[in-house]
Order: structure tokens, then C-alpha cells, then sequence
């Protein structure tokens, strides 16, 4: 692979908060021959979250957070899924066709999650090993404003699985933000197999956790993407002392 398939930035940021971005990047290594998509579907939601990452390095930059954020297209292998989920290596994206992706073979299949997957599990973990239980783990997405034809109302999404303590708490703070559509388990939620990295890598080592996601129109600009930071930060930081005074 050309460069590696994984980041980690301010590894030692001293701060409660592991931020993970899965989908921060539209790269395709060489050796996958661009998947044989077009240039457009290569630069598309579908290939990435765009305005994800930036969002990330802002939430980092706030809160003192480390990063590990996946340096490879979610096309070529999505780590917010697990290996054996077609969803990880999709045939196709809304209405995107990935040539590339059609009829993997086992060994394929196999091959991409060693080489993509796996360094990016073994990064969060070792960020996350040796941290205190009051850690908090923060995925960052975002999501097109139109699916499948039809517009989505929601622009800003708190998801979560069967830990909901984090998300709970933040739900009591969207008065803080005027005119905001915010919405629990939306665009997406556990039924659409969206919560892999929560489950993995923060409720299996009992962490409040939350997927955030964004509607992407919101990310357009550094001021847009300066505002929601702002927003979610407004949420995020009194329910991370709310939940920490709770379990004292």
C-alpha cells in the first residue's frame, strides 16, 4: 500500500475524549485500480464523509483528543462494519456501482481486511488501552442531505446502541442551539448496522460513546464547519461531567 491505511493524531492529547473518523478519506490506493469507478463517484459521499475529518480536527483541537482516523476510502473497506458484513466491501452505494467490489473471493476479501481493517482496530486500541474508565469515545460522520431521491430533514444525529447514557445526557442540552434539527438514532441507526465501532471498541470496554453525524451541506465552508463544532461541543462537554458526576 502506498502510504499507510491509518492515522493517529495528537496520540498523546491528555483529554477524556478518543475521537475516531472511519470514513475521513476518499483515497483508493493504487493497487485496487480506483475500483474502476468514475472520477465523480471517486470524489462522492459514497467514497467518504465529506467534511468529516476537518470537523474531527476541530473537536481535537477543543478537547485535547487523539484521532485515529482511517486513511483509505470506505468503498475499498469501511471500518465502521465488520469483515464478514457485505456493507464493508460494498457492489454498490445508493445508486454508485463499484465495479471493483463485484464478486470478491474469499481471499479478496481477506486480504483487504488485513490490510485496511485490522491497522485501524489495532491503532484504536492502542489508544485506548491504558486510558481511564471516565474515557469517552466520539465517532465523527457525515451524510448526505438527499437519499435516494428524498431530503432529510434531520441535520444533526446523536447515535448510539445499548449504552445510550452519553447520548441521553446530551439530548437534555439542544436548547443550547437555536434552529438546529437534532435528532436521536437519525439519519441511521443500530438496525442499519452503523454502531460496529461503538460496540467494538467502546462498549466492550464499558466507555460512554457516541456516533455523531452531520449532515454534510452543514460542512461546506471552515465557518460552517467551525459552527458545528461549536454545537456539538455545547452538548459534549456538559454530559461528559454529567455522566462522570454520575458514576461517582
Amino acid at each position: 500500500m502506498d502510504q499507510l491505511p491509518v492515522e493517529i493524531l495528537n496520540p498523546d492529547g491528555a483529554g477524556r475524549v478518543v475521537l475516531l473518523c472511519e470514513h475521513a478519506s476518499a483515497r483508493i490506493p493504487d493497487e485496487y485500480n480506483g475500483l474502476s469507478l468514475s472520477d465523480a463517484d471517486r470524489l462522492s459521499h459514497a467514497a467518504w464523509d465529506p467534511g468529516a475529518r476537518d470537523l474531527t480536527l476541530l473537536l481535537s483541537q477543543a478537547l485535547d483528543a487523539p484521532i485515529v482516523a482511517s486513511t483509505v476510502s470506505r468503498l475499498v473497506y469501511d471500518c465502521n462494519r465488520p469483515p464478514e458484513a457485505a456493507s464493508a466491501m460494498p457492489e454498490k452505494s445508493e445508486w454508485i456501482e463499484v465495479p471493483g467490489n463485484v464478486g470478491l473471493s474469499q481471499q479478496d476479501r481477506d486480504a483487504r481486511t488485513a490490510a485496511i481493517y485490522d491497522p485501524f482496530c489495532a491503532a484504536v486500541a492502542k489508544v485506548l488501552d491504558g486510558r481511564g474508565p471516565d474515557t469517552v469515545v466520539v465517532t465523527v460522520h457525515s451524510f448526505t442531505p438527499v437519499y435516494f431521491g428524498q431530503p432529510r430533514a434531520v441535520e444533526l444525529g446523536l447515535l448510539h446502541d445499548e449504552d445510550s447514557r452519553l447520548v441521553d445526557a446530551m439530548l437534555t442540552h439542544v436548547d443550547q442551539i437555536s434552529g438546529r434539527n437534532i435528532a436521536r438514532n437519525e439519519p441511521y441507526g443500530p438496525q442499519d448496522g452503523v454502531t460496529h465501532s461503538l460496540r467494538l471498541h467502546a462498549i466492550s470496554r464499558s466507555l460512554a460513546n457516541v456516533m455523531i453525524e452531520v449532515r454534510n451541506d452543514l460542512l461546506r465552508s471552515d465557518e460552517q464547519v467551525a459552527t458545528v463544532a461549536d454545537e456539538i461541543l455545547a452538548l459534549l462537554r456538559p454530559a461528559m461531567q454529567e455522566i462522570k458526576e454520575d458514576a461517582s
